[in-house]
């Protein structure tokens, strides 16, 4: 199995008891700051199980996760880049019995004048404010920068594009 796009299982338990807070306010907690999410980049892979590739099993941000590495390079730092999160999550009902909460970061993920020679097609969003928690696993084809700058396009923040996308039907 190589590298797969999901939310982390581990998210969805961690999501419904507020340890995330991709706003600037959260009832649930004392403290109403935004947590600190990061982008982390991991080299391709061919794994062929759950604990060899990235995917839904992924609990934590680690320089290897599932026996796959992150990436190394220049100007490249492990941990990744930090997101710009100034939007707050949004939701909206689409009937009387379905609604979508959605959420994307304010700014395109940018890694500035690396040089990374090993394939690479995944990046890790993770929690680094609450101990480097797994909130999803994205995939593209494979890449390799050349002192460049790799740059991940953030989707409109709609209800059918956001990055992060809760829905009920």
């Amino acid at each position: 199995m190589a590298n797969t796009q999901s939310m982390c299982t581990s998210f969805l338990p961690q999501l419904m008891s507020a340890q995330h807070n991709f706003s600037s306010t959260n009832v649930a907690r004392t403290v109403n700051t935004v947590d600190t999410f990061k982008a982390a980049l991991y080299v391709t892979t061919s794994g062929t199980t759950t604990t060899t590739c990235l995917c839904a099993s992924v609990t934590a941000y680690a320089t290897t996760v599932n026996g796959v590495n992150e990436v190394s390079g220049t100007n490249y730092t492990a941990g990744g880049v930090t997101v710009t999160n100034a939007v707050n999550p949004t939701s909206t009902n689409t009937s009387v019995t379905a609604g979508v909460g959605y959420w994307t970061p304010s700014a395109n993920i940018v890694y500035t004048n690396v040089t990374l020679s090993t394939s690479f097609d995944t990046m890790l969003l993770y929690n680094s404010s609450q101990s480097n928690a797994a909130v999803a696993v994205f995939t593209f084809g494979a890449q390799t920068v050349t002192a460049g700058t790799f740059t991940l396009t953030m989707p409109s923040n709609t209800t059918s594009s956001a990055l992060l996308r809760l829905q009920t039907t």
